[in-house]
């Protein structure tokens, strides 16, 4: 059996409704999750919202009401975006929830006891937007007009606080991103990151008193002392949670260390060195993996309310269709690097690969199949042209495709199946099945049921990416529902068994219909 695998995306700030980012994360890791369990691997897969903090605590006292009640309602947006775009999650995870309160709490109590955590006071620069503490060497700009690296206000904060040593944890650090490459990736965000802890790592302020929205910090005597938990150290926690630490030891053995925490680069320090000093200290192991992607940029600006061009990922997905959103950002954008959308790039890319190349090819061969042999498939005998295809689909499907997604290549590995799709139009341009029908019946036959193997092929392989529409082309087809998978293609069997089974296809629908521009900009 393939060992589990267990991604997570990170939690989302549910401080305004969902953007595009957010969407395009979801979709990424539930393209991994469902590509794993093609696999056949058992997957865990956890998304969720990170609710406490001052951000939140302020956010609603500007509107008049409790952090909770803000808290629930904005948690339910991100929550119905995910279900919106067919997000397979085993788990929504919620910070407010009871067992993530329980979970953090048990983390800090790990910490403590290997003599990490010690009272202070704690003066220096605080991002509430960003919930980060920053070095006044860190900070850009002059006098009242200082700045986070991000470009956020900051403001001075003296408090009574709890610390954890991360100065201690510099050295082991250095070491995991020098011994083990892979741990952070891409390689520029390993970079980046050796080059901020090789300047020095201060200890790391990981409690509040001067707001009670948060986890309250555990003690011996039940109390709290009047401190709640940064709000960092409790968002990294829920990828414990989800797991049932610090109680159901069978899941964590069997899930963690996590195969894969996928987040935005603009929260790498806090995943990849935060992250890792926390575990260390709880004697817990790391995760094999943090992949810190890039922006997605609305016609190559960043999207921001004063620009006015925010927009609504369900809005988009509402416009063009679920799938066809999913599709346009795996194969548009070089996962890693920043990637740039717009209506037109969306139209243009669905029209000319989805409608035009796989739906046609789809389309055309069910349709001939259903109008030339009465829906019928026949096991008949191929020539070197067919097989050749054939090979030429199997690897493309059973080795590029997913050898380059297993390294996050998705735009790489949906180029491979989109020439595997430009073959197979050409091979029935070149055999003329419609010419044949008269002049050679039998050959027609063999061309038609090597384009209904291929297409089985080229839709099982897309399914994490498309998987609403695969499964309508695979459910015509009559392909079983529990022989989707990447065994399935290794099945040399399949097609005579289905061939002897009497099934006859009916009249087919199309899948991918094209698309026009909107008359509107979807906002």
């Amino acid at each position: 059996m393939p060992d589990p695998f267990y991604i997570t995306t990170a939690i989302s700030y549910p401080n305004g409704r969902p953007h595009i980012g957010h969407a395009y994360e979801a979709i990424a890791a539930d393209v991994i999750a469902r590509f794993q369990r093609l696999r056949g691997r058992e997957v865990r897969f956890q998304t969720g919202t990170d609710e406490h903090g001052l951000k939140m605590l302020r956010k609603a006292e500007e509107q008049g009401r409790t952090a909770r009640e803000l808290a629930d309602e904005m948690s339910g947006y991100f929550k119905d975006m995910c279900d919106g775009l067919g997000i397979s999650y085993d788990r929504f995870i919620r910070t407010v929830d009871d067992d993530h309160h329980r979970a953090s709490q048990a983390l800090w109590k790990a910490m403590e006891a290997n003599g990490d955590l010690y009272l202070d006071r704690y003066e220096g620069w605080y991002s509430v937007r960003d919930e980060a503490f920053y070095d006044e060497s860190e900070l850009v700009g002059e006098g009242d007009d200082k700045l986070s690296p991000q470009g956020t206000p900051v403001e001075w904060t003296v408090e009574e606080s709890w610390f954890f040593p991360l100065s201690n944890y510099q050295d082991k650090l250095l070491e995991l991103f020098e011994n083990n490459p892979d741990f952070l990736q891409p390689d520029s965000r390993r970079n980046e990151m050796i080059g901020f802890v090789s300047g020095g790592l201060r200890d790391l302020s990981v409690s509040r008193t001067s707001f009670d929205w948060g986890v309250k910090v555990p003690h011996a005597d039940g109390g709290d002392g009047g401190h709640v938990m940064y709000v960092w150290v409790d968002a990294l926690t829920n990828y414990l949670t989800g797991l049932g630490y610090p109680d159901d030891t069978e899941m964590m053995q069997k899930f963690w260390p996590a195969d894969l925490h996928l987040i935005g680069k603009d929260i790498v320090r806090f995943h990849a060195v935060y992250w890792p000093a926390f575990l260390m200290s709880a004697g817990l192991p790391l995760p094999k993996q943090v992949f810190g992607h890039g922006f997605l940029l609305n016609r190559g600006e960043k999207e921001s309310k004063s620009l006015g061009n925010v927009t609504d990922p369900m809005t988009l997905a509402g416009t063009f269709g679920v799938d066809t959103l999913r599709y346009f950002l795996m194969r548009e954008v070089a996962f890693g690097q920043d990637g740039s959308y717009s209506p037109e790039a969306i139209v243009t890319r669905a029209n000319a690969e989805l409608a035009n190349s796989f739906g046609n090819l789809a389309q055309r061969s069910l349709s001939m199949i259903f109008k030339n042999m009465d829906g019928e498939l026949k096991d008949v005998s191929t020539n070197s042209a067919d097989d050749e295809l054939e090979e030429l689909v199997r690897v493309a499907c059973t080795a590029e495709l997913p050898r380059e997604f297993e390294k996050l290549n998705f735009s790489v590995g949906l180029d491979a199946w989109m020439r595997a799709v430009f073959a197979c139009n050409q091979y029935v341009d070149e055999q003329a099945p419609w010419a044949l029908r008269k002049d050679d019946p039998a050959r027609m036959q063999a061309v038609l049921m090597t384009l209904f193997r291929c297409v089985r092929s080229l839709a099982i392989a897309v399914r994490c990416v498309v998987p609403t529409s695969a499964d309508r082309l695979l459910d015509q087809m009559g392909i079983a529902a529990d022989a989707r998978d990447f065994a399935a293609l290794d099945d040399i069997t399949w097609f005579a068994a289905m061939a002897a089974s009497g099934f006859r296809l009916e009249k087919p629908e199309g899948i991918f219909p094209r698309l026009d521009m909107p008359e509107s900009e979807p906002a």
